[in-house]
């Protein structure tokens, strides 16, 4: 029995001891992860900011029609993959081919009906040589006439006809000079390309060309078909949005770190991604490009008013834009609203905050340009050939044979150098040096 009461305080002190030695090394455990960790934090762990509340963001391209007319074709749908330039959607062109063979038409009719202008003046200055010799003959009847009436050779009827002659000759040759001033008037400084008339017809050429053309409707960009609504048989007008293509190579990432949180951010800093779509064991990098303008409550389509006597302070975020790595983008493609998780590396501060104009990314395509340089050339080509065809029927000079006048012919519409753009003024006039028709020259 006494052993017993002698035992119990032993095991009682022992297993108070045993639970100091445990509690002090679980003390010394927790102050040793306390001290790891604020070195941690004082080393590296304060040099990083993260947040989960990040999305990914892209360029949709809405796809939409130019001109009017209705649907025949849907050459894309949702999921696919398409090319710069491919035709997505094709429209009946019937409407805008006739507008065009009007078009085409009436460049014809006004080049010849110009080129007729150009003709003329030859034409008239010859007449005017003409009147000339006439106005010099009745001058040298008359004076005869009037040297032979005192011989009584010539009666005083012949000699009235002999001035009303020469006042008919002098009307003549006045009314040609008219002519060919007015002549001159719609041809002067200018050539057959250049003049008003075909400039405005050409015009109206590459206008019905273009809509032509704009019938198939291509997309801007390389990328994912999304959201279609086009149909066949839909009748549009310009501007209906038909679908939308996605350049998967052109997405960033949106984080909306809180306002404490971007203090120390600056534009060039690290950033470390994780997609949910493909876990931890992808990993992104990319760099911070730029901050948002406004918070995300001040954006929003009913923000917040705070005007009210019943205020609650809610911190705000602003929404951080951080460019991803191309390669890696490549190898691990992200879609629009993927939820990422962002860590920023603040350590380098050496920034800006405000991005300049020139490290904003452009975005640009070059289809409509294409668009425009072939309306050119299908203009010039129409030009060509109805001058050619005009020239044909130019009449020949006299003395020249039949086979020069062909070769000088053709050599001059076998070659687009006389209608051709780069036909510009530095010929000279007095001298016909590239075998083309005077009046295609561009005379000052």
């Amino acid at each position: 029995m006494s052993e017993q009461v002698i035992t119990q305080p032993d095991d009682e002190q022992r297993m108070h001891q045993k639970r100091k030695v445990i509690l002090t090394s679980m003390t010394l455990v927790f102050l040793l992860i306390a001290v790891l960790y604020g070195l941690y934090w004082l080393l590296v762990g304060r040099f990083y900011v993260e947040t989960d509340n990040a999305y990914v963001n892209g360029n949709v391209i809405p796809i939409t029609s130019q001109v009017g007319g209705t649907i025949i074709a849907v050459k894309a749908d949702d999921t696919q993959f398409v090319k710069t330039g491919q035709v997505l959607v094709q429209l009946d062109p019937i409407d805008s081919f006739i507008a065009l063979q009007q078009a085409e038409a009436n460049l014809g009719s006004t080049i010849r009906n110009t080129q007729q202008l150009f003709i003329n003046n030859e034409g008239l200055a010859a007449s005017i040589k003409d009147k000339e010799a006439t106005l010099a003959k009745a001058h040298l009847d008359l004076s005869r006439r009037k040297a032979a009436i005192g011989y009584g050779a010539v009666s005083n009827e012949e000699l009235t006809h002999a001035k009303d002659n020469l006042t008919s000759a002098d009307a003549s040759l006045t009314q040609a000079r008219s002519a060919l001033l007015a002549n001159r008037a719609l041809t002067e400084n200018t050539n057959l390309q250049q003049h008003p008339s075909v400039l405005l017809a050409a015009a109206r050429f590459r206008e019905a060309y273009i809509a032509y053309k704009r019938s198939e409707i291509r997309s801007p960009a390389s990328g994912e078909v999304s959201r279609r609504v086009a149909q066949v048989g839909q009748r549009i007008a310009p501007g209906t949005r038909l679908m939308a293509v996605v350049p998967l190579e052109q997405v960033w990432v949106d984080a909306n770190f809180k306002e404490k949180q971007v203090r120390d951010m600056r534009i060039g800093q690290s950033a470390t991604l994780v997609a949910e779509l493909y876990g931890s064991s992808v990993k992104y990098h990319g760099k911070i490009v730029g901050f948002s303008a406004g918070t995300g409550s001040a954006f929003a389509l009913l923000p917040a008013q705070n005007a009210t006597g019943n205020w609650i302070k809610v911190v705000q975020r602003l929404p951080v834009r951080i460019m991803i790595d191309p390669q890696e983008l490549k190898a691990h493609p992200l879609r629009i609203g993927l939820s990422m998780l962002v860590t920023v590396n603040i350590r380098d501060q050496s920034g800006k905050y405000i991005s300049e104009a020139s490290e904003i990314p452009g975005y640009t395509t070059t289809i409509y340009d294409d668009l425009g340089k072939q309306a050119d050339i299908e203009t010039m080509k129409v030009i060509q050939e109805n001058v050619a065809k005009t020239m044909n029927l130019a009449p020949k000079k006299q003395g020249s044979s039949p086979s020069s006048a062909k070769e000088s012919s053709n050599d001059w519409r076998t070659s687009a150098t006389c209608v051709s753009p780069s036909f510009r003024r530095g010929k000279a006039c007095h001298r016909n040096d590239s075998g083309c028709p005077r009046y295609l020259y561009d005379c000052p």
